[in-house]
């Protein structure tokens, strides 16, 4: 084998093994015409909540009052609007029944969706069933929310589709963090990364 070909060789198994470990630049769900981009959004610390870059605690076990540690996004209120994050729960000794994803409907003054997740990791939605488990410490979980104003929410984890339910119109935003529901109590510490907002 020529110097010439032997190198050609080298260069083609460097390339492959590069596309082989790139991540995929669109990891959202029901992919094509999503549009991505980067809302605006404030803190929210109230009772034990702490944040911290991309980490959330509640660090008490109250089992009463507002303990939060959340990103609120900015409003919409027409289209489709795809969230993606990555949640990695690290510590809930103790804790339960903590919110970790919400689309708030801005328009009835009240959460629309919050999923939610008990001591053994089941994740719920509020009011509602068993949506996936598998969330337990330590265990790294993809979630999607897709949801079309005045039509349809619907609720993946780990690329699968696990809920679909009915979207009035309105104005929304999403959260995410930790948030005690009124069942529920601390503590608890959570890692988000990879959040990604599309919409179309």
């Amino acid at each position: 084998m020529t110097k010439r070909f032997r190198a050609l060789g080298a260069a083609v198994a460097v390339t492959a093994a590069l596309t082989l470990a790139a991540p995929s630049a669109f990891a959202e769900v029901e992919p094509g015409g999503w549009t991505s981009y980067s809302p605006s959004f404030s803190e929210q610390e109230r009772g034990c909540g702490q944040i911290s870059g991309l980490t959330f605690q509640l660090t008490c076990s109250t089992g009463s009052g507002d303990q939060r540690a959340e990103r609120r996004y900015a409003t919409y209120s027409s289209g489709s609007r795809q969230f993606e994050g990555y949640f990695k729960i690290t510590s809930m000794s103790g804790g339960t029944r903590i919110s970790l994803k919400q689309t708030f409907n801005e328009s009835a003054a009240g959460p629309f969706f919050m999923l939610a997740v008990e001591s053994g990791g089941r994740l719920y939605r509020v009011g509602a069933g068993t949506v996936a488990n598998g969330a337990t410490v330590g265990t790294t979980v993809r979630v999607n929310t897709v949801h079309v104003v005045g039509s349809t929410h619907k609720t993946y984890i780990n690329g699968s589709l696990k809920q679909t339910i009915s979207s009035p119109g309105g104005s929304f935003y999403d959260k995410f963090g930790s948030y005690r529901t009124d069942s529920g109590k601390g503590p608890i510490t959570v890692q988000w990364s990879g959040v990604n907002f599309w919409r179309k």
